[in-house]
C-alpha cells in the first residue's frame, strides 16, 4: 500500500472526517514524482471543534507518528472545522520548492 493511501486510512479512522483529501507533492520536490516524500493534507472535521491549530496539528502528526519518523519529509496540514471550511471553500495551493538542491542548480 502507498504512504498516501496509509494517511488517508489512518486519518479517516481517527478523525471521521466530511472532508479529506491527500495529496502527493513529491513531484514538486527535487526527490522526484515516485519519492512520497512530501504530502499535502486537507482536513475537515467536527473533531476540531474549539481546537487551536496547533492542537489540531499535533492530533495529527500523533495519528501520522511512524510515517512522519520513517517515510515523509514534510507534511503540508490545513485542518478545518465544518463552519471553517465552507466559509473559505478551498485550501491554500502549495508553493513549488526552493529549497536543497533546486536552490543550488540556480
Amino acid at each position: 500500500m502507498s504512504i498516501g493511501l496509509d494517511i488517508e486510512n489512518k486519518l479517516r479512522e481517527a478523525f471521521t472526517p466530511v472532508h479529506l483529501e491527500v495529496a502527493d507533492e513529491s513531484h514538486m520536490h527535487s526527490g522526484g514524482a515516485n519519492a512520497e516524500s512530501h504530502f499535502k493534507v486537507v482536513l475537515v472535521t467536527p473533531k476540531f471543534s474549539g481546537e487551536r491549530l496547533i492542537n489540531r496539528h499535533r492530533a495529527v502528526n500523533k495519528i501520522l507518528a511512524d510515517e512522519l519518523m520513517n517515510h515523509i519529509h514534510a507534511l503540508a496540514l490545513h485542518t478545518y472545522t465544518q463552519g471553517e471550511w465552507e466559509q473559505l471553500g478551498e485550501s491554500r495551493r502549495s508553493p513549488n520548492c526552493l529549497g536543497g538542491s533546486k536552490i543550488a542548480a540556480n
